[in-house]
């Protein structure tokens, strides 16, 4: 293959159990925020307080404002006793920011596949689901800010247009001047990720690695490429797409 002529000019990335365990952190994060609010005086047991905080992300979305308010609205009274409600929340809240801040550590083998990449030259992007502040934060605290074209990181949120609707993915293609058959899409999820992804035109990448807890739903089109390493993307790219990488 002629390496003067790469088949690729960028290569999106998802942010959520892409770059780091989603699944993993948030388990962790919800356990410790629990665990401190029981400490704070909640009166209930860690199975009931994780299963019923489960029951209220589920139904109410992970981008709710105020989980543990409505947790305590669910356990009623007896739970909260003499205790302020307010210092509960704080204290779930606390524990849930100090997870953020020990938890929320890009995969190694993201971080060495980005490293390598955008040290050779390689346009790297983002295109993630999620409130802009908060996808924003993440890749702050992620310390992968540095390796993406700052022109080229987009949260649905401000696009307008959400998973699984492609349209994200054409708007992110055409606001960076890439024609998408000329762009790469890496993501966890066959339905979000590499479906609509693939509908517009773009070559797509499920990744696996992450063990989030959308990696083995049933897709409705084939990706270009699985990896349970991204590591694996270094060569693919050099001997598939001509970049010089």
């Amino acid at each position: 293959m002629n390496a003067s002529a790469p088949l690729l000019d960028i290569v999106f990335f998802d942010l959520d159990d892409t770059l780091y365990s989603t699944t993993s952190f948030a388990q962790t994060a919800r356990s410790n925020a629990v665990n401190a609010m029981i400490d704070a005086g909640l009166q209930i047991s860690y199975d009931a307080g994780i299963a019923e905080l489960s029951e209220v992300v589920a139904e109410f979305s992970i981008n709710y404002h105020s989980h543990f308010g409505q947790l305590l609205a669910r356990l009623g009274p007896d739970a909260v006793g003499e205790r302020n409600p307010a210092v509960l929340i704080a204290a779930g809240v606390v524990a849930y920011h100090r997870s953020k801040e020990a938890g929320l550590v890009i995969l190694d083998d993201a971080r060495e596949v980005l490293k390598h990449l955008s040290a050779s030259g390689v346009r790297l992007g983002v295109i993630s689901a999620g409130l802009q502040v908060k996808q924003a934060e993440k890749l702050i605290r992620l310390g992968g800010l540095d390796y993406f074209d700052p022109t080229a990181i987009f949260f649905s949120d401000q696009v307008g247009v959400s998973k699984p609707n492609p349209k994200i993915y054409a708007k992110a293609c055409a606001h960076v001047g890439v024609e998408p058959d000329r762009a790469m899409y890496v993501g966890d999820r066959p339905l979000h990720d590499v479906a609509p992804a693939r509908s517009v035109g773009m070559r797509t990448v499920h990744y696996t690695g992450a063990g989030g807890k959308y990696g083995s739903e049933v897709g409705t089109a084939e990706p270009h490429h699985t990896l349970s390493d991204l590591r694996a993307l270094i060569g693919i790219l050099r001997d598939e797409y001509g970049l010089a990488v």
